[in-house]
C-alpha cells in the first residue's frame, strides 16, 4: 500500500497525536488534552521537551515544582472539568518518575483520567545502569516504571516507535471509559524517544472523543423498580458518579417527586444544593447525624455512582435495618456488585431515567420525608449552636467553616483532602452550587489541598473571569507542611487561590484517633513529639515568602474583613487561623480501625470493648 507518512521521532509523534484529539464541551470545540505539567530531566528534556516547545499555543506546558504535586494539580483540573478534559504529567527517570506514584493512586481511586509519560532506561542496555536506574538482578527489563502497574488503569512501555499507533488510542479509550476511567502511564525508554519512524499521516487526523453513556440491562432496571416500589423508607445515596454523569438535576427531581431523602458521600458532596429540601447531609463517619439516622431506618438504599468507601458506610454499620436492601447503580461492574440485592450496571443518568420511567406514581409516605426534615433541623440546630459558642479560643474547625460558608458565594469552589478539616467540611459546609466541592477523600492525600487549588484554579479561569468566583482551599498545618510548593505555582502562573490554613499544632485528627482508641498522645502534635525546641513554623511568613499575600486571623470576628481582602486581592492570598486541637463536630457514625486485643493500657482495653460492641452492627451482606 502507498500511505502518506511523516518522519518524526517517537516523542514528536506523541505530541502531534495529542494535539489532534478533540472533544465538544457544551457545543464548543476543545482539546481533550488541555496541557502538560512537566519537570524536565535527562529522561525527557532532550526529546519530549524538544517536541513540546514549538507547540505551546496548542499544548501549553506548565513547570511543576514537585512531580507528585503537579500531577495532583492535573487530577484536580480534570475533576473541576468533570473529567471532560485531561492533563498530562511528564517526568524524567528515577525519583522524578517514582514521585508520581501517589498522584497515580489518587487518580485511580478517584476514577479520574491522568496521562503520565516518564523516562526509562535504554532499550539497547549498552549503558546500563544509567543514572537513577534501579536494577532488578533477576529481571533486567524491570525499572521503577513497573511500580505503576498496581496504581493505573493502563500501562505500557514503548520499545519501538510504531507501538504508539496502537497504544495511545487504547490509553485514551481507557481514560474516557466511564466504567474503567483512571490514569494511564507510559514508560518511554530514552533511546526510543529519540528514534524516528515514518508515521502514517492518518494517525494524526483530528478525532473527537466523549464519555459514552452505557444503558443498563432492562432486567436489572425492572428488579430495581420492584425493590424501590416496595420501599416504605427509601434513601438515595448520591456519589461522585452523579456529578460526572451530570445527573444532578434528575437525582434532585426524582427525589422531590417521590419523597425520598438524599444523602451524599464525600465525593458526592454538592451533587445537590445543601439547601435542597430532600438533602439530609453527608453520610457516614464524616457525615451528619441526620443522614446517619435516616440510614439507620432506611429499608431500600438507592446508591448511585459511589464506591461505598468505609467512611461513607460507617464501615457498614450505619444501615442498621436488618431488612435493608441495596440497589447499586454504577458504570463500573466491580462497584455495582459490592452488594448482591440489585446491581444496575450503567450510566447514572441513563439508569435513573429508565428507573424513573418505570416507577409510575410511586412516592414514599410524606411522614418519611417529614421525619428526615426533622432530623436535618436538629442537625442544623447543632451546627448553629457551635457557631454561637463563645467559650472557644481559638475557634474550632466547625466555627471557622460555618463562618467561611456564610462569606462564600455560589460561584466559589471548595478544595479539601485530608485531616480533620475535611470531615468538618463534609459535615458543616452547605453547598451553594452544584459541583462546587472537591473533597479528595478517596486516597485522602495530605498535600492535595495546595496543588489541587492550583489545578482547580487553572480549570476555572473562564468561570472566575465571568463570575469572580474564587477557589477556596482548606487545610490544616500538617497538610500544608507536607506539600506546599505550589503556592508559588499559583503565583508564578497567575492562577489565584485563597488558602485557608488552620493551625492546630500538628496532626490533631490522628491524635484524636490515637486517644479515642486508648492510646497515649504520641508523635502527632508537636507538643507530644520528640523535640529539642518549642520552635514552630511561621506559616504566614512561609506562604508569603513564595509570593502570595496573606494575613493572620486571630479571631472569628476579624474573619469577614480578612476574607474580603482575600477576595479583592489579585494574587493568591492566605488566611492563617489558629484552631482547636481537641474540639470536634460529631455525626455519630463508627469507623473500624485496628484496636489491640491485648494491651497494658486500661484505656486500650476499654476501647477494644467498645470496638467489639460497635462491630456487632456491621453488615456482612
Amino acid at each position: 500500500m502507498c500511505v502518506s507518512t511523516l518522519r518524526l521521532t517517537t516523542d514528536q509523534a506523541i505530541v502531534k497525536w495529542l494535539i489532534a484529539q478533540r472533544t465538544l464541551i457544551d457545543g464548543v470545540d476543545q482539546p481533550v488534552f488541555a496541557g502538560v505539567f512537566a519537570i524536565f530531566g535527562h529522561g525527557n528534556v532532550t526529546t519530549l521537551g524538544e517536541a513540546l516547545e514549538p507547540v505551546q499555543d496548542q499544548l501549553p506546558t506548565w513547570r511543576g515544582q514537585n512531580e507528585q504535586t503537579m500531577a495532583l494539580a492535573a487530577v484536580a483540573y480534570s475533576k473541576a472539568k468533570l473529567r471532560k478534559q485531561i492533563m498530562i504529567a511528564s517526568t524524567s527517570v528515577g525519583p522524578g518518575c517514582s514521585n508520581l506514584l501517589t498522584a497515580a493512586a489518587v487518580a485511580s481511586v478517584n476514577r479520574i483520567p491522568l496521562l503520565m509519560f516518564s523516562g526509562d532506561y535504554f532499550v539497547h542496555r549498552a549503558v546500563d545502569p544509567v543514572l537513577q536506574q534501579i536494577e532488578t538482578f533477576s529481571d533486567p527489563t524491570v525499572s521503577v516504571c513497573d511500580a505503576f502497574k498496581t496504581v493505573v488503569r493502563y500501562w505500557d512501555r514503548i520499545s519501538r516507535p510504531e507501538q504508539i499507533i496502537r497504544s495511545l488510542p487504547q490509553a485514551l479509550a481507557t481514560m474516557m471509559d466511564p466504567g474503567d476511567c483512571g490514569p494511564a502511564f507510559f514508560a518511554l525508554p530514552q533511546d526510543v524517544q529519540a528514534e524516528a519512524f515514518n508515521f502514517p499521516v492518518e494517525f494524526f487526523q483530528t478525532r473527537y472523543h466523549y464519555f459514552r453513556r452505557p444503558a443498563p440491562d432492562r432486567r436489572d432496571v425492572e428488579k430495581a423498580v420492584t425493590l424501590l416500589s416496595e420501599a416504605k423508607k427509601p434513601l438515595i445515596l448520591s456519589g461522585g458518579g452523579v456529578r460526572y454523569s451530570e445527573a444532578n438535576d434528575l437525582v434532585a427531581s426524582f427525589a422531590e417527586r417521590r419523597g425520598i431523602p438524599i444523602a451524599e458521600t464525600a465525593a458526592g458532596k454538592a451533587t445537590v444544593l445543601g439547601s435542597h429540601p430532600n438533602n439530609v447531609g453527608t453520610l457516614g463517619t464524616i457525615g451528619s447525624s441526620s443522614a446517619n439516622a435516616v440510614a439507620e431506618e432506611a429499608d431500600v438504599i438507592l446508591a448511585i455512582g459511589t464506591r461505598l468507601q468505609d467512611f461513607s458506610t460507617g464501615s457498614w454499620s450505619v444501615f442498621k435495618n436488618p431488612n435493608a436492601r441495596f440497589i447499586l447503580v454504577n458504570t463500573n461492574r466491580w462497584d455495582a456488585m459490592k452488594r448482591t440485592d440489585c446491581a444496575v450496571i450503567g450510566d447514572a443518568l441513563e439508569s435513573l431515567t429508565m428507573i424513573d420511567e418505570e416507577m409510575g406514581t410511586y412516592a414514599a409516605a410524606q411522614s418519611w420525608l417529614g421525619r428526615a426534615t426533622d432530623l436535618v433541623n436538629e442537625w442544623n440546630a447543632y451546627l448553629d449552636g457551635w457557631t454561637q459558642r463563645t467559650d472557644l479560643d481559638p475557634p474550632s474547625y466547625g466555627q471557622i467553616i460555618k463562618a467561611c460558608n456564610a462569606l462564600a458565594t455560589a460561584d466559589d469552589y471548595v478544595v479539601c483532602a485530608a485531616g480533620g478539616i475535611l470531615g468538618e467540611l463534609t459535615m458543616a459546609w452547605s453547598a451553594l452550587a452544584p459541583n462546587s466541592f472537591d473533597s479528595e477523600w478517596g486516597f485522602s492525600t495530605m498535600g492535595y489541598e495546595v496543588a489541587g487549588a492550583w489545578g482547580a484554579s487553572m480549570a476555572r479561569v473562564d468561570e472566575r473571569a465571568r463570575t469572580g468566583g474564587e477557589v477556596l482551599t482548606f487545610m490544616g498545618d500538617g497538610s500544608y507542611l507536607m506539600a506546599n510548593s505550589d503556592v508559588f505555582s499559583t503565583v508564578l502562573t497567575g492562577h489565584k487561590a485563597i488558602f485557608i490554613v488552620c493551625d492546630n499544632g500538628g496532626y490533631a485528627v490522628i491524635n484524636r484517633l490515637q486517644v479515642n482508641t486508648g492510646g497515649a498522645e504520641f508523635n502527632n502534635l508537636y507538643a507530644s513529639s520528640r523535640r529539642v525546641t518549642d520552635t514552630t513554623v511561621d506559616l504566614l511568613q512561609h506562604i508569603t515568602s513564595m509570593g502570595a499575600q496573606g494575613e493572620r486571623v486571630e479571631s472569628l470576628d476579624l474573619l469577614p474583613a480578612a476574607f474580603a481582602r482575600a477576595r479583592a486581592a489579585t494574587a493568591s492570598y492566605a488566611l492563617v487561623l489558629p484552631v482547636q486541637a481537641y474540639t470536634w463536630l460529631e455525626g455519630g457514625a463508627w469507623w473500624e480501625v485496628g484496636v489491640p486485643e491485648v494491651s497494658e493500657r486500661a484505656e486500650v482495653r476499654l476501647a477494644r470493648g467498645e470496638h467489639e460492641a460497635d462491630k456487632k452492627h456491621q453488615r456482612i451482606v
